[in-house]
């Protein structure tokens, strides 16, 4: 799987509070309703910014801690953004994303700024900055985490795989 687009760069530490207001949580349940409000109390005209299948979020450390609300990787993935790179993910929120088949990629970001142009091939471990003519390295996916993105998420993957499914008896 390749992706390629626009960085979106923020700093360590942004919480699933300023991924999506919690303020929304019971009032909008559609998450594509609800990605317009992507990044609202931090950076008010973030979703008007996005094009939708050629944006990426570049980050610091501990992306997405905080509550294990997973509306937060849901409107993240609602709003076009391929991929999601970070130095580090909190661990709720890492495991959600994958869940629902968003991409995460760590790695460290101090070169990638606002507005650079990024490629990357999950398939060959590679990424390229292609408005720094540069190379980075990030920690490869497992075919598992590769398998969940390309299947759009758990659920997709286990209606497909049903066969790895084993009934527990107690």
């Amino acid at each position: 799987m390749k992706y390629e687009g626009i960085a979106f760069k923020f700093g360590d530490s942004i919480n699933t509070d300023f991924i999506i207001s919690g303020r929304y949580k019971f009032s909008i349940t559609d998450m594509k309703e609800l990605s317009k409000y992507l990044f609202e109390d931090i950076r008010p005209d973030f979703a008007s910014l996005l094009n939708p299948g050629y944006s990426i979020l570049v980050a610091g450390e501990n992306f997405g801690m905080g509550s294990s609300r997973e509306q937060a990787p849901w409107v993240i993935k609602e709003a076009g953004i391929l991929c999601v790179v970070a130095k580090s993910f909190a661990r709720i929120f890492y495991r959600n994303a994958f869940n629902i088949g968003l991409a995460l990629i760590e790695a460290n970001t101090d070169t990638i700024d606002e507005g650079n142009t990024i490629e990357i091939d999950l398939g060959q471990g590679t990424m390229h900055n292609k408005t720094k003519h540069e190379d980075l390295s990030f920690k490869p996916l497992t075919s598992f985490q590769r398998d969940l993105i390309d299947e759009k998420g758990i659920i997709n993957y286990l209606r497909k795989h049903k066969d790895l499914v084993v009934e527990v008896k107690s």
